[in-house]
């Protein structure tokens, strides 16, 4: 939904709204951009971030080693470390998924073409 000034709902955002002319909210070079922050700032700065948290609760753990609470910790580590395997791979996806949809349009766009092009009128050779 589209917001105004007001902060309610109006018509639905988006290129088939009223008005949008038609076009994709997002070019070739924004997906592009955006693939491209995924790889340069979220996925490194998510496991230097990820690696720093997991370091710190290691180090309780060994410190705290014979305490329940040591096997606590060390159970969140495991829990984390596959928390963080699946946001790298949703990440990962994201990514690759934003870099193949300008080709997937333009494939999709050419053939619509080819399929139209082969499409005989009645009125061909009139």
């Amino acid at each position: 939904m589209a917001w105004d000034e007001n902060g309610e709902g109006g018509t639905p955002a988006g290129p088939l709204a009223p008005g949008g002319g038609g076009i994709f909210g997002s070019s070739p070079a924004e997906k592009a951009a955006a693939a491209n922050d995924i790889q340069t700032e979220l996925e490194p700065n998510t496991k230097r971030v990820s690696d720093g948290a997991k370091e710190s609760t290691d180090t309780a753990a060994r410190t705290l080693d014979g305490w329940e609470t040591a096997s606590g910790l060390k159970k969140v580590v495991g829990a984390w470390d596959q928390q963080v395997k699946v946001l790298m791979g949703r990440l990962s996806a994201e990514k690759a998924s934003l870099r193949r949809t300008s080709g997937l349009f333009l494939r999709n766009d050419v053939s619509t073409g080819d399929n139209l092009r082969g499409v005989r009128s009645n009125i061909d050779g009139l």
